[in-house]
């Protein structure tokens, strides 16, 4: 199965650790990657299957929405079966912290 990237930016570390909490808990995905952008904003990244990370980024927008106090998403995106070459540049792949939580 394609396996996909989901990537949720949002302003305010409660709302980044909402979202993130809320997406391992709507479906079968695993943390790969969590930095700060600048300016008191946030973003996380996700992987999984294609379906399993559409639900967990639809779930994660929902609850900073509802459940952040003020906090906001900035931007987000889901990217299906990304190619080789981007997993190798940008911090999205599977890492050794990452791999035991891995579905």
């Amino acid at each position: 199965m394609p396996m996909a990237v989901g990537v949720i930016e949002t302003l305010s570390f409660p709302a980044i650790l909402v979202a993130a909490d809320t997406m391992v808990k709507a479906a079968a995905v695993t943390v790969v990657f969590y930095d700060k952008s600048e300016s008191g904003r946030f973003f996380v990244a996700v992987r999984g299957h294609v379906a399993e990370v559409n639900r967990a980024v639809t779930a994660g927008l929902e609850a900073v929405d509802t459940e952040s106090h003020g906090g906001q998403v900035m931007s987000h995106y889901i990217v299906p079966n990304p190619p080789e070459n981007v997993e190798s540049i940008l911090p999205i792949h599977f890492t050794s912290k990452s791999e035991p939580f891995r579905f």
